[in-house]
């Protein structure tokens, strides 16, 4: 009889200085068990996995640096002590931390001569909803979503290292913004603390930076913002250059791109004394390192003393900006733009320091007018940032919603957050016809509905008589196009209208840009309008089978094929137009639920199979108790990890199916989906107190595991070629 793999419950932790790409395919030691009579999936795919498991209320402990004591829930964690920070080396569980998306190019790219804007994000302390590394089902959460407008992210708190959690690192890179943690040392024990490892010798700062550096590398952040709010003895000073040099040196080394930048407190002579400038006093931290954040009691004249001393460098220094408006200082709050004309005008980067004010100071129910409104006074001092790569693919999810929404079905009811599963964002705003004309598009975030995550974009306009058509600019591109492109888009209109919606593209380099399928819409020809596929070529199928098709949910999608030669992608737009023969004023309100843009040569690429799932690191709790005082429902968590090719991935789908007896998936009716669990941005799951039916004596409770791979792409992934494991559970005898 053909047999299926049968091991016993699982893994031990692994515990080896790995490198992040190893680590993140390595997985948990598989011990021998025991077989028994199964069953192979298909001939093409590799055997099942089944797992035995005799119930125990007594299961191993979970370290608890990398779980929420109460659940068993996957969180981020920071370093509280120096000693904890030397002691770290990377556990299985860490590669809950690690980033999925690698930094994705833009443009301009940060090493470019200009000044640039960083957001320094402290809300309430830190590590809040955000540190559940799966998700959490909270209401009214904070979110950012104007990633267009910055160049880097620093995640702060007053822990001594302050690790990112994974889910800002995320949706940072996804939009081309580089992420910083934070080092910072306070008071008395942070005096301690720099004694202990600045005032030695040499080997001493080089241990603490080597671990910084293998921190970022591991967890796939970009490098540290050093903030030292203590004085430092003589030695202890002499030696922060020669630290920050080495840090700077080795990071940049072994993290592409990676920065260290230098708060403003601490001066050549040790004592603390934040000087809201940078000057001969604190000159020698800038030169030892990426950048200088300064403090945020400046005045004008700060900034026109600075011109001279940082040179070549302006860019190079972060001038501080306090949203809170705390203490004496120019702008903040909705008077942020004040603070940000004088910047810019004496040619400064800037870092915002804790915008999250909009959230924690102003009504819940306002957040996201009010978080609009506060970067649509600052736009004119933001540079816009284009994406620059192939596949473009976004549902405009930010991460978070009322409901879950899977290709317009509704999956499940109730509030989530889980930043990691934020879509790339548009540019938001109002855009207005030029000249006398009363034509205007306004984006906004929209919870209400949704075609896949949690929110969609909504756009409200106007399309006056004098007009035939109004549009918006959603994306600022730097693509070199390939010889063939597809691009979908997934829409629906809110009420009855006669409004047309399509999408348009700008192309650069019009003198060597060759163009097929396309309408040209402007006499530079420059700006173009793809002609709607009807039926998509065969072999594209998978990714675009419902072209111009009504879709669950009352969406439609459309899909077009445009040919380039030696062209540059510069805007993605909506158009809106009136009907053929209308002069009427035309209001309309229409949701846009996704966008591709799509290499048409990946699309023909094999996908990489999840492999080798299994299951580990099991707990058992009793739900509900029969007559006779034992259990007949249970509460099961345990942790899933597999093997798949990260780069080919935008996340990954976990879905069970819960039987009972000898009963198995394949024996389920053709109309019964599994449950969907939640979402993997790693290749590890947590599975978290799901209520199965206990097992009777002299059988076996079964539950399947499935694995759903999202490829960058942004196709569904037919079920046969989905992960899977199987859990058979029994009670003691």
């Amino acid at each position: 009889m053909e047999t299926s793999s049968v091991l016993t419950r699982g893994a031990a932790r692994q515990r080896s200085p790995a490198a992040p790409e190893k680590q993140a395919q390595d997985q948990p030691e598989r011990r021998p068990g025991r077989r028994r009579p199964g069953r192979r999936i298909n001939e093409d795919q590799e055997e099942e996995a089944v797992f035995k498991e005799v119930v125990s209320f007594t299961p191993d402990p979970l370290p608890a640096r990398y779980y929420d004591k109460d659940t068993t829930r996957p969180i981020s964690f920071y370093l509280s002590t120096l000693e904890e920070l030397l002691a770290w080396t990377p556990l299985m569980e860490d590669g809950f931390n690690v980033a999925l998306e690698p930094l994705v190019c833009r443009q301009p790219p940060l090493s470019s001569p200009r000044p640039r804007t960083l957001l320094c994000h402290d809300m309430m302390g830190g590590y809040l909803e955000d540190r559940f590394i799966q998700g959490s089902e909270v209401q009214n959460p904070y979110s950012f979503y104007h990633w267009q407008y910055i160049d880097i992210f620093v995640y702060f708190s007053h822990h001594t290292v302050t690790i990112p959690p994974v889910c800002w690192t995320n949706a940072a890179h996804r939009h081309g913004v580089c992420v910083l943690g934070t080092f910072i040392t306070e008071w008395q024990e942070g005096g301690r603390l720099c004694e202990a490892f600045l005032a030695g010798d040499e080997p001493s700062f080089q241990a603490v930076a080597d671990r910084l550096v293998q921190i970022a590398q591991f967890f796939r952040f970009d490098g540290w913002l050093i903030n030292i709010e203590n004085s430092l003895t003589p030695a202890a000073v002499r030696n922060t250059p020669l630290f920050l040099q080495y840090l700077t040196a080795q990071l940049h080394q072994q993290v592409p791109g990676g920065l260290v930048l230098w708060y403003d407190s601490v001066v050549q002579s040790g004592q603390l004394k934040w000087q809201d400038e940078l000057n001969d006093q604190n000159r020698v931290f800038f030169d030892s390192c990426d950048g200088f954040f300064t403090n945020y009691n400046w005045r004008e004249d700060h900034l026109q003393r600075m011109v001279a001393q940082a040179g070549e460098r302006l860019a190079d220094v972060y001038v501080g900006v306090d949203v809170f408006a705390r203490s004496n200082v120019v702008g903040g709050r909705f008077d942020t733009d004040k603070s940000l004309e004088l910047i810019r005008k004496h040619g400064f980067s800037a870092a915002l320091f804790a915008p999250g004010w909009v959230y924690e100071c102003l009504e819940k129910r306002d957040f996201f007018q009010n978080q609009d409104k506060f970067w649509r006074l600052l736009e004119r001092f933001l540079s816009t940032h284009s994406i620059c790569s192939l596949p473009f693919v976004t549902s405009f999810c930010l991460g978070l919603g009322t409901r879950r929404v899977c290709y317009g079905k509704e999956q499940a009811v109730g509030p989530w957050y889980h930043p990691s599963a934020q879509e790339t964002q548009p540019l938001f705003g109002e855009h207005k016809l030029a000249g006398d004309s009363r034509g205007w598009v306004k984006t906004h975030c929209c919870l209400t509905d949704a075609w896949h995550g949690g929110s969609s974009l909504l756009l409200r306009g106007l399309i006056p008589p004098e007009v035939d058509s109004v549009a918006v600019r959603l994306f600022s591109l730097h693509i070199p196009v390939p010889p063939k492109v597809f691009l979908s888009m997934v829409y629906k209109f809110e009420g009855s209208t006669d409004v047309q919606v399509a999408l348009e593209l700008t192309t650069g380099d019009a003198s060597s840009c060759h163009v097929g399928g396309m309408l040209v819409l402007n006499e530079t020809g420059s700006r173009h309008s793809p002609r709607p596929l009807r039926v998509p070529p065969t072999r594209l199928a998978r990714w675009a089978s419902s072209c111009g098709q009504q879709l669950s949910g009352g969406w439609i999608q459309r899909c077009y094929e445009v040919n380039l030669h030696g062209c540059l992608l510069q805007d993605l737009l909506v158009s809106f137009s009136r009907p053929p023969g209308s002069r009427e004023e035309e209001n309309f309100i229409c949701r846009l639920g996704e966008i591709q843009v799509v290499d048409a040569s990946s699309l023909l690429a094999p996908l990489p199979r999840v492999q080798n799932v299994t299951i580990s690191q099991i707990r058992w709790l009793p739900l509900i108790t029969g007559s006779e005082g034992l259990p007949t429902r249970l509460l099961l968590s345990c942790t899933l990890h597999w093997s798949y090719l990260l780069l080919r991935a935008r996340c990954f789908r976990i879905h069970c199916w819960k039987l009972t007896g000898s009963s198995s998936a394949a024996e389920s009716p053709e109309t019964e989906k599994p449950t969907f669990l939640g979402l993997a941005f790693a290749n590890q799951y947590r599975v978290v107190d799901l209520a199965v039916e206990a097992a009777g004596f002299g059988q076996d409770g079964r539950v399947e595991f499935l694995v759903e791979p999202v490829p960058r792409e942004g196709f569904p992934v037919p079920q046969a070629e989905w992960g899977k494991a199987v859990l058979l559970f029994s009670v003691p005898q």
